[in-house]
């Protein structure tokens, strides 16, 4: 029985510009009847997707995780799975899923039809598919232009990452996991992860899973900007044993994060809450096509 798609493509992403003629071709040669709509506002998004609940079976984003993360309250509303042809920077969601960073072969996994449900992050009232973090991560998307990212691709928030080291001093925050235990750290960066990658592709931790029901916390807590360079290879890998001093990793299913002054917080790339701040994962939440 043929399947009807909500084509939603971002054509401000880093490859927005991507010819999707062929992957439409592909997926419709398939059986897969595409809808196409091309979002120029990043929160039509939900809506579009409500809109169209009654004329398709199934959601595909053609973007980033940001135009992803504007995605998620109308998939939550409709409950239609979702397939993901990732055309951003970073691409954490399609990295952490384990699709395919090319058209042909992420129109594949839609086509094949393997559905998987996941956990989503949650903030503040924020839903996010990959991480909530606050500090450098915030800095860098402020700095960060669109022609360096469509220039260098994930070397341009290392780039400008090095940058804002040299400039920002560490902040005071506490964190209180599952209501109990309570951590107080000097830290240049806390990241709160769903999934496993985050920045294109440093990984949070190595069993890290969006369907594993955890948050994953990685805390960066260095004083100078020259020792963000002999953690990369823990942050590559997500083993910080050897980096205990800088790097402290932690599991939880929900976090309260406080800090002396309010935080802005990123969610999968886009500004969205601040400190004080409670996270928690939201099980199961959504159907996503996976290999």
């Amino acid at each position: 029985m043929a399947q009807r798609a909500l084509l939603l493509v971002n054509r401000h992403a880093r490859r927005g510009g991507a010819d999707l003629a062929e992957a439409i071709e592909r997926l419709q040669q398939s059986g897969v009847d595409v809808v196409p709509e091309a979002v120029e506002q990043s929160w039509d998004l939900a809506d579009t997707i409500r809109q169209h609940r009654n004329q398709v079976d199934q959601v595909i984003v053609a973007g980033g995780d940001g135009t992803l993360n504007w995605a998620i309250e109308g998939l939550l509303d409709t409950q239609l799975p979702l397939g993901v042809l990732p055309l951003g920077t970073a691409n954490d969601l399609a990295r952490t899923l384990g699709i395919p960073l090319t058209l042909p072969e992420a129109c594949d996994v839609i086509i094949q039809g393997n559905c998987q449900r996941i956990d989503l992050g949650w903030v503040n009232n924020r839903y996010f598919f990959n991480t909530g973090s606050l500090g450098l991560t915030v800095q860098i998307s402020r700095k960060l232009s669109r022609e360096a990212k469509h220039r260098w691709g994930v070397l341009a928030y290392g780039m400008t990452g090095f940058q804002i080291l040299r400039e920002s001093p560490p902040f005071w925050a506490e964190l209180r996991l599952d209501g109990g235990t309570v951590h107080r750290l000097r830290s240049v960066l806390i990241v709160v992860a769903n999934g496993r990658y985050w920045g294109g592709r440093l990984t949070i931790a190595p069993d890290a899973s969006v369907c594993d029901q955890r948050l994953h916390i990685c805390s960066l807590n260095i004083e100078h900007w020259w020792q963000f360079v002999p953690t990369l290879p823990a942050l590559w890998s997500g083993k910080y044993g050897d980096y205990s001093e800088w790097i402290q990793g932690f599991e939880c299913q929900e976090v309260e994060i406080r800090t002396l002054t309010p935080y802005d917080i990123n969610t999968d790339g886009e500004s969205t809450a601040q400190t004080p701040a409670h996270f928690r994962v939201v099980p199961s939440a959504l159907s996503v096509f996976v290999p």
